[in-house]
This record gives structure tokens, C-alpha cells and sequence, in this order.
């Protein structure tokens, strides 16, 4: 549990008890006694939109969707009504879900995959740092084997979004394994050590191997028009029943056009 959600648990006069007695983190339990939550309301919401939302898994605490192509994570400037958050919304306010949407973590928006969505503040805080995600790239020039790119990133001088490696950046780290390769293309699944803005994409294009399509970093627009970044694997324990869940997305269809295993 966060500290910011034990700090707003203590402010609830019946937000942690035991034996449905109001109680403190500090006090000794004993054998049968019985603790229970009420966690705090919801205040914040993304406007419902009704946007197209595929559905991987759902449950009382938390949601898996694909996102699209295209599709901002979350509302900003430009982008208040058409993003996953919006979608998340509308979906909730159908249902009878929360009033709030977490997203565990964010994809750019051009970026493919599994998100994971919690329905309260406890899930949200469960899962935070604990989700093993994996992901699939198309790099130009072919790669061999493994490797690991151990660099920092920061913003690029003069850049408000572009990122770059810089000893001044915050430590990031990038493993990758070369899966097949294909017509002056190497297909990559990745892991992260670290979730830095751009990691991916910011790593590959260091070392000379920028993402197919990502013309941010330097990459090609000939077989892509976007970074070919998918999110296709993700594994954690349920934060309410610790039982193990690992879930998979294929290669979607716009990076079929390679010719890789989908």
C-alpha cells in the first residue's frame, strides 16, 4: 500500500478498521481478527466518450485493454476527448465501474499493447512498479543475438518532449534479444529495468538501430508511419488475490507488413 493512500486511509473515520473498530497501522493484530478497508471516494474523472475499447480482461479491481495506434494515453492539450483514459471512462460509466481511471502505466500514442487499468487506489498502488512488461520493436539493421543498452536519458537541449542519452539523464536500462530478421529489419523483444519516457525508443536509436518509423528519433517512414513498438506481454500478481496472471497481444496488423512471426 502507498504511503499517500495509508496517509488518506488514516484521515477516514472508518477507513482502516479491525473487528470493525476504527484502528491504527500500528496496532498489534491477533489471531481471527478481521481487518477491512473502505477506501477513499473517487474525485477525479477523464470525460466518457464512447471510443472503441478491445477488452482483454476485466474483474471487481482491474481491466487490461489493447491500445490503439494513435490513441493518447491520457487527455492533454489537443487531446481532451479522444484518449484510452476517455475510453476507460465510458466503458466504467456503463458498467457501474469507478468513478476515477488509473492507468498502472502509459504507452505513447503511437505505441500498441496492453494497458493495465486499476478500478480503486489500493490496486493502483499494488501494482505500481510490480507489472513485468515485455515488448516487441522493428529495428533497421540487423542485431544479433542479446544485449543490454545501460544509458541515462533526459531531455533533449532545446526539446520539450524529444528525449536523448545524456550523463545528466536519469538511469535507464534496456535489454533486448534479436527474434528473426528480415530485409534490412531486425525483429527485437525487449524488457525494462527502468520506465523512462521514450526508453525504447531512445536506447535503440543510440546505439545506431532507431525503430522502424520512428521519425522522432531518426528512423524510416518507408514500411511504417509510426515507431514499431508494441506491448505484448505482460505478467504480476492480482493485487487482492496474489494469484500469478501473465497476458499476451500479438504483432498487430500494421507490422505484419514485414514479414515477421505474428
Amino acid at each position: 500500500m502507498s504511503a499517500r493512500l495509508l496517509a488518506k486511509l488514516k484521515r477516514e473515520p472508518l477507513g482502516l478498521c479491525v473487528n470493525g473498530a476504527p484502528a491504527r497501522a500500528t496496532d498489534r493484530l491477533r489471531p481471527g481478527d478481521r481487518i477491512s478497508l473502505r477506501l477513499p471516494e473517487d474525485r477525479k474523472q477523464a470525460e466518457p466518450r464512447p471510443l472503441a475499447l478491445p477488452i482483454v480482461y476485466e474483474d471487481e479491481v482491474l481491466l487490461l485493454v489493447e491500445k490503439p495506434c494513435g490513441m493518447p494515453a491520457h487527455p492533454s492539450p489537443g487531446h481532451d476527448h479522444d484518449t484510452l483514459m476517455n475510453a476507460v471512462a465510458w466503458h466504467f460509466s456503463q458498467t457501474g465501474g469507478p468513478g476515477a481511471v488509473r492507468a498502472v502505466y502509459r504507452l505513447d500514442k503511437d505505441t500498441t499493447g496492453l494497458v493495465a487499468v486499476a478500478k480503486n487506489a489500493y490496486a493502483a498502488a499494488a501494482l505500481a512498479g510490480q507489472i513485468e512488461k515485455e515488448y516487441l520493436a522493428v529495428c533497421e539493421g540487423y542485431l544479433y543475438g542479446e544485449g543490454t543498452v545501460d544509458a541515462p536519458i533526459a531531455l533533449k537541449e532545446g526539446h520539450g518532449i524529444q528525449r536523448a542519452v545524456s550523463p545528466a539523464g536519469v538511469p535507464a536500462v534496456t535489454h533486448w534479444r534479436a527474434l528473426a530478421r528480415r530485409d534490412g529489419y531486425t525483429l527485437l523483444l525487449l524488457r525494462l529495468e527502468t520506465g523512462r519516457t521514450h526508453q525504447i525508443r531512445v536506447h535503440m536509436a543510440s546505439i545506431g538501430h532507431p525503430l522502424a518509423g520512428d521519425d522522432m528519433y531518426g528512423g524510416s517512414l518507408r514500411r511504417v508511419t509510426r515507431q514499431a513498438l508494441h506491448c505484448r506481454k505482460v505478467s504480476f500478481c492480482h493485487p487482492v488475490t496474489g494469484a500469478k496472471m501473465t497476458f499476451c497481444s500479438p504483432l498487430p496488423e500494421d507490422l505484419w507488413g514485414f514479414g515477421f512471426p505474428v
